[in-house]
Order: structure tokens, then C-alpha cells, then sequence
């Protein structure tokens, strides 16, 4: 049977972690008859957490897509984790499917990973929904936590279904006015539903609806009944427009209320083509332009995955139809890709199908030069806005077990950059370190442990160097001689040369030589003798800036001067003049900008000022988010290594942070000593 975009429904499942998202996946699945059997995150053998490293650690790392088929509806499913160190995937999935379900723990209520959900939807410009999950528990409680979801987003949020009876599984749908009573095998009896069973949240539902549209309200406030066809119909434009979030409630282990929230997402739910418009870049600019649901194929990759089998590419047909075998021009390599063989999924099952509508998900394999974010058009000229992923900033060192593994832990982590857009891998020429940057710890102990399993290869994650400089504060000269007679020609450089603090970053390097005691033929080995010599400090052996070196006199001879001599000579110079110039340690500082509840600026700033020896230098009521407040300080890098998981801890999760260097700064003398005594330690170890 043919699908039909209008038959589409695109649903991400997000929220805190441990709410039971893969379990409604798991239970939406078996009432649909795609497994026979209910698995569960513990026991590992659920469909969307399939992955080795989910099933060891006992919860969602990747999103996983399904599919289902509900009263003529095809319902694309993208499981997502609820860590945050996992966020990329989050984004990813928000990019490509118009409707989000929060699922929320019924005894836990509204937590961190709820507001972060709704902000993510939000930003994503996505409609969004609730599904209150784990009913079945005695200490569960609706009415707690449905003021919870109007006191944290607005009266927005309204009732679709509501319990009636916590251990017998009795669930009203408000809408329909039916009352579900569901037996041990999770099978419903459907009844209508009493005056009294909906009494409480059937007005709150009307007045919802009734905002939608002006002759709803005339209706409503003239009392006048309203259909369930017209309730269909504007929940469907309030979810749109963002003035409606329905609430469901439920027990996804039970099947309690999953089969009603089937039913109003099938009936309600905006399709893929509700909106009309999509992001697309035209010149590079983001423009909002019409879908065509006949015109030019084109797909959008969201998330790239690999394994022992290959390389498996999800995308979604953002334009037109994609048939089987139809090739098509990557915008951003020109590179043509053929679609040999095009799939749906559900969890890790791949079924081949002949065609993809515009909306649909779909997945393929052995594109050759195409990674996640880029599109794919007929003719290349579509390209689609990617996502915008948040920003890497915990970084650690990669350091290898083993001998001469280095390069092989290099390309073993480039190969999973494409999987996760939120990784960085950098080797850090100065420090000599393979640098893997992420969104916290948990995140990076996955990607080694993976590194692991794929290429047999051990690695350690461990602090990362920090790149310092040495500079000088006094004023001073000094002299430099190189002589070496060794049989018949022999070596001669001899300069004067005076150094002090320079204005540039570097070398500032002038001559002032008067009498041809130095001939200028010999200028340039004196700079580049002192260059290279910078490479290497006199406290703790790491470059040297911010340097002015004036040579004023020296002496040459008419046969062994040359300039290896000179160059040997500025050397010299430099080791015997800068331990006389007040030579400093200096660190790297950053800009730290971070967003926090306003109640909980005390304990960041206290943080900041004594902890990271940081310097406040602003604070403002955040632009982007209410309620919160963003401070600007100054914090040496040193200090940030641990800042990801601290500011979790100091703001429950709902903190967010950027850090950009900016300068080099001096650093403390007390510091300074422990440092300089510890590469000195170092250097003697390598001797």
C-alpha cells in the first residue's frame, strides 16, 4: 500500500532520563503487532536500544527509529536518550520529525530533562506533547503533577487523558468521552465515559481548543456543545501555533492508555506538510520555502551510523518522492549517490521498500561521500538548514595502552565523528595530544569503549596539557659568543643584544649596530637564531612571547664568521639573558558565559571566584530564556577541565555554558612553582 504524506506522522519521544521513553517505543510496537513479546531497558532486549553499549549500560545512547502502522496512519517513531550527554542525538531527531512526546515519570513529575525537552521543541520550532508514564505505580500522582506542567509551561498545557484508577488501569479520554479498562494483558474495554469521569478536565480541554479558534470561543462561552471533530481539529492548530500541549497519562509497561494516545496522534497530530514551509539555505542564507510533495527529491541526512556491516545513512525525504535505485548529487561534494536499495526500520530491522513519500524516514546504505547534516537533491541544487548542535566543551586527553597504537586511535575516533556531531577530535601539535572534546564524561567513556570493541585497541582518557607561555618583565643585556676552532676554518658569531618586554605577541626584533661591528648580512641568522630559541623557555621549556630583542654591537671575523655563527651566538644570548629578565609563567584565559536559574547564581558565581580563580566581569538576565540569568567572568583554562560535570551538579542539569580564549595572562606565583617544578620532573624522566 502506497503512503501518502498526509498519512505521516513524525513523532520524537524525549524527556529525562530513566522515564521510560524506550518503553513506550516498546509498548507502541507490540500493540501494533511488530513484536511478539515486551522487552525491557534492564534485560536488555528492547527494539531501539539494540546498540552493544546500550545493552552493557542499561539505557539509550543513539536514537533509534520505528514505524508503525495505526488507523491508516504511518507513525515514524525516533527514540531518543535521555542523558545530556547525549543531547546531539536529541537535536538530530527534533530536526527531522514534526511532533515530540515528553514522557514524564508519574511519581517524579516535571524534572530537568522535561524543561530541556520543551526548550529543545521549542527552539526546533516542533509541537509538543506529554505522556505521564508509569501509572501503574500506587504513589503516582496526575493532579500533582499536571500543576506542575502548568505552573513550569503555561496553560498551554491541558488534559487528554486522565486516570481514574491507579491499580485497576482505568483511563478516560477526555476527547472522545470514552472510559478505557484495561485488563492484565493490557486489553482495553471501551465504555463511555461518565459525566463524572470528565467532569474535572473537560472544561480545562474546551477552554484550550476553544483559544484555537474564534467561533470555538463563541461557542464555548455561550455553552453551546462542541463536537469531538472540532476538538480533533483544533488540537491539531494549537499544537501547530504551540497554544496547545496535550497531556496523556498512561503505563507503558501495562499498555495502559498507549493505544488511546495512538488514536489522537493519528487523528490530530500535524503531518509532515502541516507547516507547508521548510528550512532550506538559498545562497547560503536560511529561507523558509514551500514543500513539494511532487517536486524535486530531496533528502536530508540525519544521522549516520557504522558497524561491522558498513556504513547505514538515515535521512528523511524532505522534497518530492525517493524511489528505489533513483540517484542523486550531494549539494555540498557534488559527489552522485546511488540509492540502490532504500529501507524503513524498526530498531536495527531494516525492510526494503520501493518508495519513500515526501515526510517519510528511511534509511540506506554504502553512500560512499556522504555524511550526516548534508542533503541530497535530483539535481544538487537543494540544500536543507542542518541542525544547530551544541557546543563541545569537555575535553580529555587520549592516551594509548599500547605501543605505536596512536594512529589507529586517531582513525578509529575520526571514523565515529560523523556519528556523533558532537564529538571533537583534535591533535594538538603543542602538547603533543590527541584531544577528544564532548558534551560530558559519560559521552567520551562510550566513544573509547567503543574504539575498544571495533578496533581491539585500548585507550585512557586522562587530563588534558595545557598549552602555557613564558614571557619576560625586566630590561637587560647581554652578550653571546660562539667560537669553535676545530682545524681550518672555524666558527665565530659574537652579538650584544638587549631584551625587554615586546608589544606583539612574539619577536619584535630591530638592530641599532653602528660601525659594521655585526654586518647586516648577518641580521637575519640573529632573528632566526632567537625563533628558534623561543620555541623553548627558561622556567619550565614552553614557548616563549611577547619578546623585543635589539641588537646593538658584537664583533665578526673576516674567515669563520658565517651564519651558523650568529645563529649560535643570538642562542646563546637568549639562554644567558632571559633568567635575568624577570622571565614569568603565563596561562591562557578564556571568556566564560553561563546560563543559570536566577536562584541559583550564589553557589555559580562562589564557584567561579574561588574555585576556578575566575573574575566576574557581567551579569544579566539571559536574553533566550526566562527565569535565568547569564554570567560573564574571566576563568583560566586551567580551571575549566571539570566545569561540564560541576555546573550539572551546581544547577540540577539546567545550567549551560560557552568558554572561548581570549588572552595570556600571568599566572599566580605559588601556581607557577608547582608547575615549573612539574615539567622540570617530567623533562628529567624523558632524559
Amino acid at each position: 500500500m502506497a503512503i501518502m504524506t498526509e498519512q505521516i506522522r513524525n513523532i520524537a519521544l524525549l524527556g529525562h532520563g530513566g522515564t521510560g521513553k524506550t518503553a513506550v517505543n516498546e509498548a507502541i510496537l507490540y500493540l501494533t503487532k511488530n513484536i511478539d513479546r515486551l522487552g525491557n531497558t534492564p534485560a536488555g532486549n528492547t527494539v531501539s536500544d539494540f546498540d552493544p553499549e546500550e545493552i552493557k549500560r542499561g539505557f539509550s545512547i543513539s536514537a533509534s527509529v520505528s514505524n508503525v502502522m495505526w488507523n491508516d496512519k504511518k507513525i515514524n517513531i525516533v527514540d531518543t536518550p535521555g542523558f545530556l550527554g547525549f543531547a546531539g542525538e536529541v537535536v538530530s531527531a527534533l530536526r527531522v520529525c514534526g511532533n515530540a512526546i515528553i514522557v514524564i515519570d508519574g511519581k517524579a513529575g516535571v524534572e530537568v530533562g522535561t524543561e530541556l525537552a520543551w526548550e529543545r521543541s521549542t527552539d526546533a520550532g516542533v509541537p509538543k506533547a506529554f505522556f505521564i508514564n508509569k501509572y501503574d505505580d500506587p504513589d503516582a500522582h496526575f493532579h500533582r503533577i499536571m500543576r506542575e506542567l502548568r505552573d513550569t509551561f503555561g496553560a498551554a498545557v491541558c488534559p487528554v487523558t486522565v486516570p481514574v484508577n491507579n491499580e485497576k488501569g482505568v483511563i478516560v479520554d477526555v476527547v472522545n468521552q470514552k472510559k478505557y479498562t484495561y485488563n492484565d494483558k493490557g486489553i482495553a474495554t471501551v465504555t463511555d465515559a461518565s459525566a463524572e469521569d470528565v467532569e474535572n478536565y473537560r472544561p480545562e480541554l474546551l477552554e484550550a481548543v476553544a483559544a484555537v479558534d474564534e467561533e470555538l470561543m463563541e461557542k464555548f462561552f455561550a455553552e453551546e456543545p462542541i463536537t469531538t471533530e472540532e476538538i480533533l481539529k483544533a488540537l491539531r492548530q494549537g499544537l501547530l501555533d504551540g497554544s496547545i500541549a496535550p497531556v496523556f497519562c498512561g503505563s507503558a509497561a501495562k499498555l495502559w492508555g498507549i493505544d488511546v494516545m495512538l488514536n489522537i496522534v493519528a487523528d490530530s497530530f500535524p503531518s509532515p506538510v502541516s507547516k507547508i514551509y521548510e528550512r532550506q539555505l538559498v545562497d547560503g542564507e536560511p529561507q523558509k520555502v514551500k514543500i513539494n510533495e511532487d517536486g524535486e527529491t530531496a533528502v536530508l541526512v540525519f544521522k549516520t551510523s557504522i558497524d561491522q556491516f558498513g556504513r547505514t545513512t538515515y535521512f528523511k525525504v524532505m522534497n518530492g518522492k525517493l524511489t528505489s535505485g533513483q540517484t542523486l548529487v550531494n549539494a555540498q561534494t557534488a559527489s552522485v549517490e546511488k540509492f540502490a536499495h532504500i529501507y524503513t526500520l524498526v530498531g536495527k530491522k531494516q525492510t526494503e521498500v520501493e518508495e519513500l513519500c515526501c515526510g517519510d524516514i528511511g534509511v540506506v546504505t554504502k553512500l560512499a561521500n556522504t555524511n550526516t547534516c548534508e542533503t541530497l537533491s535530483k539535481y544538487g541544487t537543494m540544500q536543507f538548514q542542518p541542525p544547530v548542535y551544541p557546543a563541545p566543551y569537555y575535553s580529555m586527553a587520549v592516551v594509548s595502552t599500547g605501543k605505536g597504537d596512536e594512529d589507529k586511535i586517531a582513525q578509529g575516533i575520526y571514523k565515529m565523528l560523523d556519528e556523533d556531531k558532537t564529538l571533537r577530535l583534535v591533535n594538538d601539535a603543542e602538547t603533543k595530544q590527541l584531544v577528544l572534546s564532548g558534551l560530558g564524561d559519560m559521552q567520551l567513556d562510550v566513544v573509547i569503549s567503543r574504539l575498544k570493541a571495533r578496533t581491539g585497541v585500548s585507550a585512557l582518557l586522562v587530563e588534558p596539557k595545557i598549552a602555557y607561555r613564558e614571557t619576560i618583565k625586566k630590561k637587560v643585556s647581554v652578550e653571546g659568543k660562539h667560537k669553535k676552532q676545530s682545524g681550518g676554518h672555524g666558527q665565530y658569531g659574537h652579538v650584544k643584544i638587549t631584551f625587554s618586554p615586546g608589544t606583539e605577541d612574539g619577536l619584535t626584533f630591530t638592530t641599532s649596530v653602528v660601525g659594521g661591528s655585526v654586518p647586516k648580512g648577518y641580521f637575519p641568522a640573529v632573528e632566526k637564531g632567537l625563533l628558534e630559541a623561543m620555541q623553548k623557555g627558561v622556567l619550565a621549556g614552553y614557548p616563549v612571547v611577547g619578546l623585543a630583542a635589539d641588537l646593538f654591537d658584537g664583533s665578526y671575523h673576516d674567515v669563520d664568521s658565517n651564519e651558523l655563527s650568529f645563529k649560535m651566538a643570538a642562542s646563546l644570548a637568549y639562554k644567558a639573558g632571559l633568567p635575568q629578565a624577570g622571565p614569568v609563567l603565563l596561562e591562557p584565559i578564556g571568556i566564560l558565559k553561563v546560563t543559570v536559574p536566577e536562584a541559583l547564581v550564589g553557589d555559580v558565581m562562589g564557584d567561579i571566584n574561588g574555585k576556578r580563580r575566575g573574575s566576574v566581569l557581567s551579569m544579566d538576565f539571559s536574553a533566550t530564556r526566562k527565569g535565568y540569568t547569564t554570567i560573564e567572568a574571566e576563568v583560566p583554562k586551567s580551571e575549566m577541565s571539570d566545569y561540564t560535570i560541576v555546573l550539572r551538579a551546581l544547577s540540577q542539569g539546567k545550567g549551560s555554558y560557552s568558554y572561548e580564549f581570549t588572552r595570556y595572562d600571568e599566572v599566580p606565583m605559588q601556581i607557577a612553582q608547582k608547575i615549573i617544578a612539574e615539567a622540570k620532573a617530567n623533562a628529567s624522566d624523558d632524559e
